[in-house]
């Protein structure tokens, strides 16, 4: 096969900085303004290495940034490619991600918006779609969906990360043991070594989260801050599950009498 070519020479990162234009905001106490990113009406996040991470709890923002992101680049909020449309969302409710994007201004040097936006609860529309755009050009199939859950998972990256490009990964553990988180990490690493590609990733997986060279993010109820993996809760958690489970479990399950 021949090789792909290179869109420009510079090295990753090239989606530099993004920064909210308040005036673009009608309602502030809608979602996602609501968000405690928000809260003072300000946010900017710049990107100065190949691989940045974004942790935080559930509902603190993470999917919706990384999909405001996606839109950026010109991804559909399901996931896919650039020009992908893999699942029909014009009866969608949700369009919080368009929204916050529509605020945002970003800035990229160079704008190289090949490669992926990543959603595990999409995974299986992408891989559908996938399949049937290669059938539809007489091609064969990748055939993602007849490995198990998570070898399909990995061989999708292995496929799909290897060119230059931003890739936009949400949560994408939740289909991996811990042994194929580990070859997600591996993936990473050579990604990050290629210096052709620009990862943006949102996960509760504390492994992931140790990736290195990485600049790890969390999203809590104060905003947006640097922190290393282990202070995070995610963390201190297992660590302290780790340490002594029968006393973690005890604490953790623990319920007053009613």
């Amino acid at each position: 096969m021949a090789a792909r070519k290179q869109l420009t020479r510079l090295k990753a990162t090239y989606l530099k900085r993004i920064l909210l234009e308040p005036s673009r905001v009608a309602d502030w106490d809608g979602y996602p303004w609501s968000l405690p990113i928000f809260r003072d009406r300000e946010f900017e996040f710049e990107f100065t290495s190949a691989i940045t991470i974004i942790v935080g709890e559930n509902g603190t923002g993470k999917s919706t940034l990384l999909e405001a992101i996606g839109a950026l680049a010109g991804y559909d909020e399901a996931g896919g490619g650039k020009g992908y449309m893999p699942v029909d969302q014009s009866g969608a409710i949700d369009k919080s991600g368009a929204a916050l994007a529509a605020a945002l201004r970003c800035h990229w040097l160079p704008k190289v918006t090949a490669g992926w936006f990543f959603r595990a609860e999409s995974f299986y529309s992408v891989a559908r779609y996938l399949d049937q755009a290669a059938l539809e050009s007489g091609g064969a199939p990748p055939d993602f969906l007849s490995w198990s859950h998570g070898e399909g998972f990995i061989r999708f990256f292995e496929e799909r990360c290897r060119r230059q490009g931003i890739y936009i990964l949400d949560e994408p553990e939740s289909a991996l043991s811990p042994t194929r988180q580990i070859e997600l990490l591996k993936l990473l690493q050579r990604m990050e070594r290629s210096g052709t590609a620009q990862v943006i990733m949102a996960t509760h997986s504390p492994l992931l989260m140790a990736c290195p060279n990485a600049r790890l993010f969390r999203i809590s109820r104060i905003g947006l801050d640097l922190i290393d993996f282990q202070d995070t809760d995610h963390f201190r958690m297992m660590r302290d599950f780790c340490s002594d489970p029968a006393a973690f479990l005890a604490d953790a399950l623990y319920e007053d009498e009613p």
